[in-house]
């Protein structure tokens, strides 16, 4: 194994570094705690910080020599709205809101990538650690590529890191080709008549329609989906009424869909309409869909993947080095950054014993943290390499 010794040494501070960040979430677009921690490691290590790209955004620009080559570095800062069940001291301090998808440990990685090329200067060219707010859904990605993320900072690569719980600590996944799926989130509005719960038939009930309504999106994938074909309908929320004798004149369904091409997603969401138009109008009922793509798949570039792959091999051994996989059906804004530069989107062990991603129970693994950070600091080295030393 040949991590980064000088990265190593200082693992516990590391975890201090993220369990703080742990112990402050902040919602997308919020991380403005966050972002004033970064920026203010980022320039204690000498790096020229950059602020409120994409509003809550922070680049640091780190160069060596007079070499035009650049890559960037991408880690993600917002928490998520859920209440944290964990009891160690490192717990939440803002009830309902945690970090429980391990971006308290990708921005810990970046900042120590940052703090040892910054001390070592072991490369030429222009290295762009781009922390990245809400991109829980939200669209952070997208703000800062608005703001001229890639005019003012360019890349000829760019690489990110998610944390995998059912992956050993120690090990790697770089994959070329398609990652994460598409992904969109909707609302149907189902608009009935109300009427007291002891006269329904004076009604047109928005729950009996809801209720047909979720099994029969269901048959989006079972009947109008190819098998070969891998999409995901969830409906997630149902909210309606709120008196137990009276009949609600509204309704509504919220969910998310999944697919691994944009093209299945918008078959999907023909198929969705339709479905709310016809089951709402037969009872008497009209709806109103909201369908919103928020992620495009993650397609791996194959060169830049090939030359990850090297660099997590010379960390960890092959062994210990995923590079053939199928595809997720979770997504990543991580995309629309993928789709301006060739970049790679790897996955790092967070421990087979690690809680789910999204879950009250999630924490990061303070033992990936020198993995990650090693890769962002070797694959710089390796890609800039200091061809004068």
């Amino acid at each position: 194994m040949a991590l980064v010794d000088e990265i190593t040494a200082v693992a516990h501070e590391l975890k201090q570094w993220r369990r703080d960040i742990h112990a402050h979430p902040e919602l997308g677009f919020e991380e403005n705690r966050t972002a004033d921690f970064v920026a203010k490691k980022l320039t204690e290590f000498g790096l020229e910080v950059f602020r409120g790209i994409g509003k809550t955004g922070v680049v640091g620009v780190l160069k060596v020599g007079n070499e035009t080559r650049s890559i960037g570095l991408r880690a993600d800062m917002d928490a998520l709205p859920i209440l944290e069940n964990n009891t160690f001291a490192h717990r939440s301090t803002h009830d309902g809101t945690m970090h429980a998808c391990g971006h308290d440990g990708h921005t810990t990685m970046l900042l120590g990538a940052a703090r040892y090329l910054a001390q070592s200067g072991k490369f030429r060219g222009q290295v762009n650690f781009i922390f990245q707010p809400a991109e829980e859904g939200i669209g952070g990605a997208r703000a800062m590529i608005a703001d001229g993320l890639f005019q003012q900072f360019p890349c000829d690569q760019l690489f990110a890191m998610h944390n995998a719980p059912s992956v050993p600590v120690g090990k790697f996944g770089a994959v070329p080709g398609i990652r994460t799926a598409a992904g969109a989130f909707f609302d149907i509005d189902i608009r009935g008549t109300g009427a007291h719960g002891a006269y329904p038939h004076q009604s047109v009930d928005p729950v009996i329609i809801a209720a047909e309504l979720v099994t029969s999106l269901q048959t989006i994938v079972s009947r109008n989906i190819s098998p070969a074909q891998a999409a995901v309908v969830s409906v997630t929320q149902v909210h309606s009424g709120d008196a137990y004798n009276v009949i609600p004149a509204k309704a509504r369904l919220s969910g998310t869909v999944r697919t691994l091409s944009l093209p299945l997603l918008e078959k999907v969401e023909h198929r969705m309409r339709a479905l709310a138009s016809g089951i709402t109008a037969a009872h008497g009922a009209i709806a109103e869909v909201s369908f919103r793509t928020l992620f495009h798949p993650v397609i791996n570039d194959e060169t830049v993947t090939r030359e990850a792959i090297d660099v997590c091999i010379e960390l960890v051994g092959a062994d210990n080095v995923i590079t053939d996989a199928p595809p997720g059906t979770g997504s990543e804004d991580f995309s629309f950054m993928s789709e301006v530069v060739p970049g790679c989107y790897l996955i790092l062990g967070n421990g087979t014993g690690s809680s789910p991603l999204h879950n009250p129970d999630y924490d990061f693994n303070d033992e990936a943290l020198v993995y990650g950070a090693s890769f962002f600091a070797k694959v710089v080295e390796s890609q800039l390499a200091a061809r004068d030393l």
